[in-house]
């Protein structure tokens, strides 16, 4: 069993999937970006969850992200991956709009997006017609969103606060890993979506190719931001104990690419890092096109 680090003899706890109390030990992986300390992966045999050991309190997790290196804090654009980040993310835009219009079936409408970063999906919907309600737990990055963007986010706290059926679409793009407790976001959503609306969430997949490929030196790991690992299978199984529905799944292409240049630097291969990883996520972005659950991430559409 696995202790958390402020409650000495509390186990991890049950799978928030699917309520397993067994967690295995599946390797060691290191914090590249920030501090190089190393953590326990630990896997429920049940679904497949893999989970951050040991997970950083909430009240700690804080200095994790404290850097500039963490890019979605901090809209760093030093080095050529950052660069190739928020050329990406510029592109994306566009992408993650028509998502959210197809999914819910709606031009506009009101749209909660939680984990918000430095607000530049939100602050596109809003001036493309969509009623936005942004949610972001870091203090720095809601002060850069409003500077740059003059986005105003609020602070996560609000989520228990709005009021039910609120929502035409609610969107999670690359936040449900970072949260402590899923379950009880999941339980909110379904309170806050109207009748018909749609739930949006994009993850890592730790069994894509590419996390197969550089295995405990994968990337998107990236512990303890990461709380949690999800598989395919995992996360169906946490959005069906919620009574949500799966009614798609969409891979990120783009998401091979940068989380291979990073995995290749993190291997040491500074200067080859962004011609090896652009030859790997070429090989998962052919993979993905067979089997969609070889993405580096997916994004799971639920009613």
């Amino acid at each position: 069993m696995v202790t958390l680090p402020d409650a000495p003899n509390k186990p991890l706890g049950n799978c928030p999937a699917c309520g397993s109390a067994t967690w295995i030990p599946s390797g060691k992986v290191k914090d590249d970006s920030v501090t190089g300390e190393w953590f326990d992966l630990m896997e429920c045999p049940g679904c497949h969850l893999r989970a951050t050991s040991p997970m950083p309190a909430p009240n700690e997790i804080g200095r994790y992200y404290a850097s500039e290196a963490y890019i979605s804090h901090s809209d760093s654009r030093a080095g050529l991956i950052n660069q190739i980040y928020h050329a990406a993310r510029t592109f994306m835009l566009k992408r993650k709009k028509s998502w959210v219009i197809n999914a819910c079936d709606k031009g506009k409408g009101s749209l909660l997006e939680v984990g918000a970063g430095t607000g530049h999906f939100a602050h596109f919907m809003q001036s493309h017609g969509w009623t936005v309600t942004a949610l972001e737990p870091d203090e720095k990055a809601r002060q850069l969103g409003a500077e740059k963007l003059a986005m105003q986010m609020q602070p996560i706290d609000l989520l228990d606060h709005l009021p039910s059926y609120s929502y035409d679409a609610i969107t999670l793009w690359h936040v449900l890993e970072h949260v402590h407790d899923p379950g009880h976001y999941l339980r909110r959503f379904r309170e806050l979506l109207k009748p018909g609306g749609a739930l949006i969430i994009a993850v890592p997949n730790y069994t894509s190719r590419d996390g197969s490929i550089y295995k405990t030196g994968w990337a998107a790991y990236d512990v303890p931001r990461h709380l949690w690992h999800f598989s395919p299978s995992s996360m169906e199984r946490i959005l069906q104990k919620h009574l949500f529905t799966l009614s798609g799944k969409i891979p990120m292409h783009l998401d091979a690419f940068y989380v291979s240049m990073l995995s290749e630097k993190y291997r040491g291969h500074s200067f080859l890092a962004t011609l090896l990883g652009s030859i790997s996520g070429f090989g998962t972005y052919l993979a993905t096109l067979g089997d969609r659950d070889k993405a580096s991430s997916l994004i799971y559409i639920a009613k």
